[in-house]
């Protein structure tokens, strides 16, 4: 289905000055005339970048029956899909889209594009004046087949600022169609837009960039004849094959397996991805009296004044207020008391957690507000001071992204040194670095490998630090990965699911080898300590499976 053209073919076109054949939109293959299915079944285990079912997610079509699709079967969108293997400049469709930088520089363009389309295309986007990131400039495509060359600046990727480049990148492609309508074309070869130079990972990308083509073609279709997915490599080839099938069902079957298989966040009805924090929520106004009062006419030639206007509104006033909205802000001295009174009562009370070890887990529980401004001290603190130290042992370090594009946050249990590390100064340390990620889904790597040497944090202290974290983190925590667990760590667990929280702590995966992590994590999202390689070596035995020294990969012995 796949075809990629020699450039000694002259099927369908004229040779260009290169040399190479002119490729028109018929040659292509179509995306739903193709008979290629993706089995989601049979999984290749050596394929590095292969797609893996999160136990946390629903993935059997019991689970996904009475949901309703978010990307239904759509015959006339995915007739306007194509798949190309190979660079678009031999394409014969309206317009081609350039990922360069915000100078358009010819360094920076995308490869081979100057040197198909001549020296005016350089000259071109020189009188241009730069373009911003996310947004789109058009040129002439000069000795090109196309019509047009669309130039886009795509965003550089960075963990802590994951959503903002997701947005980005959808602009991109967003307003490379919107100018491809602008100037009345038709068709569009589009590559990927996301670099290697800029450090985008490839499936969370491909993602973003296939939804936002979806949701524009669900809007425009009538606009649009033909958009081109152009890719240079055997791996985003598959990534692609993979993915399509979510997003642009071909079927009944494909359309029920995408409802298990996409991710949970798909973006608003353009492919952006949503906040639900930032999101502007307007409240109704609470039922009310559809009849008035009238107003004495007596009444009206009293001289108004602000204490007399306040008299003759109050009773319109108390209409419209709502008790639910002004119970919200309690009195200082009432909020005050019943803080007392809940550690009093907490203190008075038998506190078995501490009897058996775990830590002290009274006090009373703090409410969203008090958790909120905890929250807020904590993290002005932290950011206000210099915690380098903290950095450099290493506990606590961002990753890439899972499976499926969450931020990842790694931990290394046996960095934790209780006797010589300062808890205070870790905490305010775990606030700054988790607040980037716990805006959106993420997960958390724990590497609890030669662990138990170290002693460590009871759960009096684990509790504290998750109120300091808030409910926020709680939500938006999607699993707890935990490499390498023992029995006393599991116990360990099962308590803070009793004892404090089971929400949380319920959403805890036991992995027991790398292999079987990296399912959930790929290796290259990862940065992973040697003695974590040698201590699964040790605990597994290493069967059938090698490591290599210098990049610390694990394969399966062929």
């Amino acid at each position: 289905m796949y075809r990629h053209m020699a450039a000694t073919e002259t099927r369908g076109g004229q040779p260009t000055d290169s040399g190479d054949a002119v490729v028109t939109l018929d040659q292509v293959p179509r995306w739903s005339d193709g008979d290629f299915r993706y089995s989601y079944e049979i999984e290749d285990p050596n394929f590095p970048n292969m797609h893996f079912p999160d136990p946390l997610a629903s993935s059997s079509g019991a689970d996904s029956s009475g949901k309703v699709s978010r990307f239904p079967v759509d015959h006339e969108v995915n007739s306007k899909i194509y798949l190309w293997r190979g660079n678009p400049w031999n394409l014969e469709v309206d317009a081609v889209v350039n990922s360069t930088n915000e100078n358009l520089d010819e360094a920076h363009c995308s490869p081979g594009l100057h040197a198909a389309a001549g020296p005016g295309l350089a000259e071109e986007c020189a009188t241009l004046g730069g373009c911003r990131t996310g947004m789109a400039k058009v040129t002439n495509a000069y000795d090109l087949p196309a019509r047009r060359v669309i130039h886009t600046v795509g965003p550089k990727y960075a963990v802590k600022y994951h959503t903002a480049a997701e947005n980005a990148l959808s602009h991109c492609y967003r307003s490379c169609l919107e100018l491809l309508i602008e100037n009345g074309l038709q068709s569009i070869a589009m590559g990927c837009i996301y670099t290697e130079a800029k450090n985008y990972p490839r499936e969370p990308a491909a993602h973003v960039a296939i939804r936002t083509v979806r949701r524009f073609l669900e809007k425009q279709k009538d606009k649009i004849t033909g958009v081109v997915f152009c890719l240079t490599t055997a791996n985003d080839t598959e990534i692609y094959k993979r993915l399509l099938p979510l997003y642009f069902p071909r079927d009944k079957k494909e359309e029920e397996i995408a409802i298990s298989k996409l991710p949970a966040d798909v973006g608003d009805e353009n492919g952006e991805t949503v906040i639900d924090e930032r999101k502007i929520r307007i409240k109704p106004l609470p039922n009310v009296k559809k009849t008035f009062p009238k107003i004495p006419r007596a009444s009206l030639d009293v001289p108004v004044g602000d204490q007399g206007l306040a008299r003759r509104n109050s009773s319109y006033l108390e209409s419209y207020l709502d008790p639910a909205f002004m119970s919200i802000i309690k009195d200082p001295d009432q909020r005050r008391q019943e803080q007392w009174e809940r550690t009093a009562r907490a203190q008075n009370g038998f506190n078995f957690a501490k009897m058996l070890g775990f830590g002290d887990l009274g006090g009373p529980p703090l409410s969203a507000s008090e958790e909120y401004s905890l929250h807020s001290r904590y993290l002005a603190k932290a950011n206000s001071l210099n915690l380098s130290e903290i950095a450099e042992m290493k506990i606590l370090y961002r990753g890439g992204v899972d499976s499926e594009g969450r931020p990842v946050m790694v931990v290394v249990g046996a960095h934790f040194l209780l006797r010589c590390l300062d808890l205070e100064r870790f905490v305010l340390y775990v606030v700054k670095e988790f607040e980037p990620l716990i805006q959106k889904p993420y997960s958390i790597v724990y590497f609890h490998s030669a662990a138990s040497l170290q002693v460590q944090p009871d759960l009096g202290f684990m509790r504290r630090l998750q109120q300091i974290l808030g409910r926020k983190s709680q939500r938006n925590l999607h699993a707890i990965y935990i490499l390498h667990p023992t029995f006393g760590l599991k116990a360990a667990i099962l308590a803070l699911q009793v004892l404090v929280d089971g929400m949380v702590w319920k959403k805890a995966v036991y992995v027991d080898r790398l292999l079987q992590l990296f399912k959930y994590v790929p290796r290259e999202q990862l940065t992973i300590p040697d003695f974590v390689f040698q201590h699964d070596l040790e605990v597994n035995g290493g069967k059938g499976l090698i490591v290599d020294p210098r990049t610390k990969y694990v394969y399966h012995r062929p």
